[in-house]
């Protein structure tokens, strides 16, 4: 992605951070969250997931805009979400071993929070249930969503005859409410909008043929949780009532969606401050931005972009330096600092103790990145 206008990443008292530092720009930042609220149509239409920015003031800013509820991967995350005072979790796993007890404590200690889970298979959905009714308690409850397999092919079950067994097998089992239908297609990452849309679409339609079929048989969906950041706008143009729109990079935005998808309104607005530690060889700068303090899943070489630097190459990355090619490198002595964007914003948020949050170019505040961490208190 091409960064015409780098005033957007400058602070005046960066001397202030510690490099490598994340980096919140919360107009961006307020920006995106607006953005999400427009394309959805109306705030009870999303279902933000917290696994991208796993910050408690975030989601304060998105409660504030009318986003009640709220989707999330891990204990932690929801537990940190109910603290906040969101009414309506959603963990988008399926329960296994210990953290089934810890859903259970969740729904004990957090009474005033309906909580929700994924489903793909029957094994599942009978520890779900025998763990929320031990002891003969009947009074707790939680959501409970089949997760299909929209062709990701890493969670779910396949639409069919099985699908609509698992479906009714939650209806029938003590202490789960059939919560609906999770549909998650984050494999459609195709640069062409036109190309993306017949794809989103087309699982679209065999979403809603399935979601039909089990209406017909008489069987309540009280919701659908879809969409990934390519199909979120796409699927937000359905007039379907009981669809909820659930993206995450969105809040923040980064160098690869802001690259596949120009079409889109958001603004990258995470960045990682990073300092010259070494620059000993002409057009060669080392910084401190290790694949320690970034998301490392990316393919080396693809990992970071610099606006001040669209030049920049990676030539070295290791756990605590990134070596880069450029011909700016002379305008840089040791301890000049540079922004650089993640090309994959979700991981980066997970490595930082907390974010640096900046606001008409100063340091105002650090937020804590609360839910980094797999255990609060439960």
């Amino acid at each position: 992605m091409d960064y015409p206008n780098t005033d957007n990443y400058r602070i005046t008292n960066a001397s202030e951070i510690f490099s490598p530092g994340l980096v919140i720009f919360r107009e961006r930042l307020a920006h995106n969250l607006a953005e999400m609220v427009r394309i959805a149509g109306h705030p009870e239409r999303l279902r933000p997931h917290c696994k991208t920015h796993k910050t408690r003031e975030i989601i304060e800013m998105q409660v504030k805009l009318g986003i009640t509820r709220h989707k999330c991967a891990t204990i932690a995350e929801a537990e940190m979400l109910a603290e906040v005072g969101v009414k309506d979790v959603l963990l988008a796993y399926q329960m296994v071993g210990p953290n089934i007890s810890r859903l259970v404590k969740l729904t004990d200690n957090f009474p005033g929070t309906t909580f929700g889970c994924l489903v793909d298979h029957p094994e599942a959905v009978s520890q779900l249930s025998r763990a929320i009714t031990s002891g003969g308690n009947f009074d707790r409850s939680v959501d409970v969503l089949v997760d299909l397999n929209s062709g990701m092919n890493r969670t779910g079950i396949s639409i069919g005859p099985s699908a609509i067994e698992l479906y009714e097998m939650i209806l029938s089992a003590e202490g789960l409410n059939v919560g609906g239908l999770h549909w998650y297609d984050g494999q459609h990452r195709q640069s062409d909008l036109r190309e993306r849309t017949v794809a989103v679409n087309a699982g679209w339609n065999q979403l809603i043929k399935f979601r039909d079929q089990l209406l017909l048989s008489g069987l309540s969906v009280p919701r659908i949780v879809a969409a990934g950041t390519g199909s979120f706008p796409i699927l937000a143009q359905h007039e379907e009532p009981n669809l909820e729109l659930s993206p995450g990079t969105t809040t923040f935005h980064d160098d690869d969606m802001a690259t596949r998808f120009p079409e889109m309104n958001f603004l990258p607005a995470l960045g990682i401050l990073t300092r010259v530690i070494s620059r000993n060889r002409a057009n060669h700068l080392t910084l401190d931005v290790g694949h320690k303090s970034c998301a490392a899943d990316q393919p080396f070489g693809h990992r970071l972009a610099f606006p001040e630097l669209p030049d920049a190459r990676e030539l070295i990355h290791s756990e605590e330096h990134l070596v880069i090619e450029t011909a700016h490198a002379d305008q840089f002595k040791l301890g000049d600092h540079l922004i650089a964007i993640p090309r994959h914003v979700c991981p980066a948020s997970a490595v930082h103790q907390y974010a640096n949050v900046v606001e008409d170019g100063k340091l105002i505040a650090r937020w804590e990145i609360i839910a980094r961490d797999r255990v609060l208190t439960i």
